[in-house]
């Protein structure tokens, strides 16, 4: 028995020194790097700006020259028709074969398009007429000619469009910058979280070192007939309580460890300690520059700019409906065709053509009227959404400013807090063993002195979080005194 009883000890160490072991342990700053690529909001927003870059990507491509062949290998036809201009019947037998090379390439300036295609083919055509005999010709064809089309009286779509998607890769640039940053935030607010259920249960499990230490004492006195067996069950209450307690915690923080886990990326069963220094050091921040920084560094008001350029965009499309507008187009080129392919251009022909097509509306009702005015009281909305950005910049900033001006002295408030709670236990628990406290008197010491260090840790970090959202709010690093730097993905 002694002997199962030394092997499964053994076993209980190894397998916590296993456990201890494959521990990983974690800081702010490591939580965060594995957030930024395991996160899945961070891989949403990174999956938005690859879905805008290969938009762009394919929106450039199509400014650059395009080369294209259509072939007709073989074609062949044998038909019977009636020819009504002469009243008569005749049988036609066609075989061609054909290919067309052709360039086109966008103007980017103009929004005009410049081809220029080469039709090459080889046709042999038949024609038999009753009582008029048969007529046959097999030659080589060739037409080589450059075409020019171009809208005048009318804004750029080409250039509308391509600045569109740069401003949309843009917009989801800025959008990841601003989920890092948010994402910041929540990873602080959530490593903290767990941080202080750790706390929780550290202090709880001292708690109920305490309270068994304290219960074998008022045990062994009761015994001895020097104190009230009362003593003794309230002894045991707050030793219930205390184990109680440590249950909780183990409980909550477990909870607060999957739910952090989940939002840095890791999985779900790996076992983490957080390890965090908490210090607090003043800091001097400048009101007015944090405004103006603020002002001219925030994102989002970036982001309610290119708003405003995308409805002015689409100002733009608004007023072309039902507009005046002119369409050009222009080829220039040389036919040639020979029964010998080398004489094809022996004796060519040039075909030159030019062509306008007009539209030009007349009456709409006040149609086009209606929808630009609709189009204007949009752009004047994201107009003054920008001003309340503005201001609601503002007002965050000061809030912040005020908020981390009065974090200091409750910080050295709750450490007084907890150097009294720590003396006045110590003191008490003297009186206990003594005989001259209740225990329901020492668990209130207890509780007192466990409050206490649960808030001074609470005051750090809210002074530590309240830091963060300054930064975030004005794009400055008050503690390093230096702007934060937003890294936003390369083009």
């Amino acid at each position: 028995m002694n002997t199962i009883k030394s092997l499964a000890m053994m076993m209980a160490v190894c397998f916590a020194s296993f456990s201890a072991f494959s521990q990983t342990t974690l800081t702010l700053e490591t939580a965060m790097a594995i957030a930024e690529t395991g996160s899945p909001s961070i891989q949403r927003s990174l999956m938005n700006i690859e879905q805008y870059q290969y938009d762009l990507q394919a929106e450039r491509a199509s400014l650059k020259s395009r080369f294209s062949l259509t072939a007709e290998p073989f074609n062949f036809s044998n038909n019977r028709s009636f020819d009504t201009q002469f009243s008569q019947w005749f049988t036609n037998i066609s075989m061609y074969t054909s290919g067309t090379f052709r360039v086109d390439q966008p103007i980017l300036a103009t929004d005009g398009t410049v081809a220029l295609i080469n039709t090459f083919s080889w046709r042999s055509n038949e024609t038999e007429i009753a009582n008029f005999g048969e007529n046959s010709n097999r030659a080589f064809y060739n037409n080589l000619y450059l075409a020019v089309n171009q809208p005048i009286f009318t804004f750029n779509r080409r250039k509308v469009q391509l600045n569109e998607l740069e401003l949309n890769y843009e917009n989801a640039s800025l959008q990841y910058a601003i989920q890092r940053l948010t994402l910041e935030q929540t990873i602080t607010s959530q490593f903290f979280d767990v941080y202080l259920a750790q706390l929780n249960l550290d202090i709880s499990k001292e708690e109920l070192a305490n309270t068994t230490q304290n219960f074998e004492i008022v045990k062994n006195k009761v015994e001895a007939g020097l104190l009230a067996t009362e003593e003794l069950y309230q002894a045991e209450l707050n030793f219930a309580n205390a184990q109680l307690s440590v249950q909780d915690n183990e409980l909550a923080l477990a909870n607060a460890e999957e739910l952090f886990k989940r939002e840095i990326g890791m999985t779900l069963t790996e076992e983490i300690q957080l390890v965090a220094a908490l210090e607090a050091q003043p800091v001097v921040v400048d009101l007015d520059k944090a405004i103006d920084f603020a002002l001219k560094s925030r994102m989002e008001l970036r982001q309610r700019q290119i708003n405003i350029e995308r409805e002015s965009y689409n100002l733009l499309r608004t007023k072309s409906q039902n507009e005046f507008r002119a369409d050009l187009q222009l080829t220039l080129g040389i036919f040639g065709d020979n029964e010998v392919l080398s004489k094809i251009y022996a004796t060519p022909t040039r075909n030159p053509s030019v062509g306008l097509s007009v539209n030009i509306p007349i009456f709409d009702w006040g149609e086009r009227n209606a929808r630009i005015e609709s189009q204007m009281v949009s752009m004047r909305t994201q107009q003054l959404e920008l001003r309340e950005d503005q201001k609601q910049i503002r007002l965050d900033i000061r809030r912040a400013f005020r908020n981390v001006q009065t974090q200091m002295p409750r910080i050295e408030i709750a450490k007084k807090s907890v150097e009294n709670a720590e003396r006045t236990y110590e003191i008490n628990r003297e009186r206990y063993i003594n005989g001259d406290l209740s225990g329901i008197e020492l668990n209130q010491f207890q509780s007192q002195l466990s409050t206490s260090r649960i808030d001074y840790a609470r005051a750090l970090i809210n002074y530590k979080t309240q830091l963060l959202e300054l930064k975030i709010l004005t794009l400055f690093d008050w503690e390093k005194q230096q702007p934060v730097s937003v890294a936003l993905p390369n083009q």
